[in-house]
């Protein structure tokens, strides 16, 4: 096995971590579903209680910063705030929606970075992003299937989601250089349970023993999916490995029939179809790109 290890390549290393991150998070999304009706404060309450458990024991035995640089807290409360509010929308979604639509519309995060890195990082925007990122929107009307009525309000909370997981992207960016993994992840963890638990008292509802496993194993998935993501991109460049992460929607698709016994849509997979599509366009571009360097 350590022969194995040894001979396998950083990238393929990275590709592993990746498709484990995206089967966590589909299973982190399959347990909060499970968890039935249940407020959504309850459900991101519970689901960072783990997070926060995780990385409060890494940031003691490395020694680190619990709460990081006193220059780098105005950014580490917008990435807590956005990140909040992005999982708290996006539980919403899951319980709204088909997991797997709820999950590639989250998926649109990355493209909306793009837009947000050009905005606020003065990152210039190519041809091709832009080209890229409306055609991500085009396949996101496919799941969404716009009406004039109230049943497209959960499509539009999944986007906002996927909008406010961008701004915390978008902040990241700028901490990873500054601060390392296990203070940022405490950091979020103990500002989005501070900020959520008067939410979760008054909206509060009596779990059962197996809502409450549910909502653990949520959070246990949540973390193999945080660390996953982690060591992937310690691996390798995003560039090289990130159009692995969409195997987060087979994971949801499957489990969305075998589980919950529900389909996509034959627009959704449309939809699915063409926001992968343009993602797998990012991708090749900044292989040739790299190659050509």
């Amino acid at each position: 096995m350590d022969n194995i290890k040894n001979n396998m390549s950083e990238t393929t290393k990275g590709i592993i971590c990746i498709v484990i991150s995206a089967f966590g998070f589909a299973m982190m999304s399959a347990f909060v579903k499970l968890s039935g009706d249940l407020p959504t404060f309850q459900k991101t309450f519970f689901r960072n209680l783990v997070s926060a458990i995780v990385a409060f024991s890494m940031v003691m035995k490395a020694k680190q910063s619990f709460f990081g640089d006193k220059e780098n807290r105005k950014l580490l409360n917008l990435r807590a705030t956005f990140g909040t509010l992005g999982i708290i929308l996006n539980f919403y979604a899951i319980d709204k929606l088909v997991l797997s639509d709820a999950n590639m519309l989250n998926k649109l995060s990355p493209f909306i970075v793009i837009i947000f890195s050009a905005v606020f990082l003065n990152e210039k925007i190519k041809t091709n992003q832009m080209v890229a990122v409306l055609i991500a929107f085009l396949g996101a009307l496919f799941i969404i299937k716009p009406e004039l009525n109230l049943d497209i309000i959960p499509a539009l909370i999944g986007v906002s989601g996927a909008v406010c997981a961008a701004a915390a992207y978008t902040c990241l960016r700028v901490l990873g250089a500054r601060e390392k993994g296990a203070t940022v992840v405490f950091y979020f963890s103990i500002f989005s349970l501070t900020v959520l638990f008067p939410f979760m008292l008054i909206s509060y509802k009596p779990m059962t023993w197996v809502q409450f496993t549910y909502l653990i194993l949520a959070g246990a998935f949540a973390t193999v999916g945080q660390f996953g993501i982690t060591w992937a991109y310690k691996y390798a460049p995003a560039k090289e490995i990130s159009i692995f992460d969409y195997s987060n929607i087979i994971f949801s698709a499957i489990i969305s029939i075998v589980i919950f016994g529900t389909f996509p849509d034959s627009f959704s997979i449309i939809g699915y179809f063409i926001i992968f599509g343009a993602s797998l366009y990012i991708f090749m571009y900044n292989k040739k790109v790299d190659k050509s360097k």
